[in-house]
């Protein structure tokens, strides 16, 4: 049982990451940035993943590696994208166009 709770929390950490990135997402869509912003935006949000993820294994395994929780987190990060940021993505272009229309009348 505490495998599969492990796997649960691994796939809910994965998805909660990727909503933070959706909402980093958001941020660049209406503050337009650099290559060198972005690029430093997107470490800092890498070095926190693993940050993120080495509490989950450190808090709930005692630090022991499981790559099955490692697999959850990047198989639901991936699931996550697919289905709902890509959503997300088409919400926010349309959105940005209907600003930049808004702001051009």
């Amino acid at each position: 049982m505490t495998e599969a709770r492990l796997l649960g929390l691994s796939i809910l950490t994965g998805a909660g990451l990727m909503a933070v990135y959706d909402g980093l997402r958001l941020i660049r869509c209406l503050i337009p940035h650099g290559a060198l912003l972005t690029g430093a935006e997107d470490f800092c949000y890498w070095i926190f993943t693993a940050l993120t993820t080495f509490y989950l294994l450190y808090r709930e395994n005692d630090g022991t590696i499981r790559f099955y929780i490692i697999g959850g987190v990047l198989l639901s990060m991936a699931a996550y994208d697919r289905i709902f940021s890509a959503n997300f993505r088409k919400l926010l272009k349309k959105a940005g166009r209907w600003i930049r229309i808004q702001l051009s009348k």
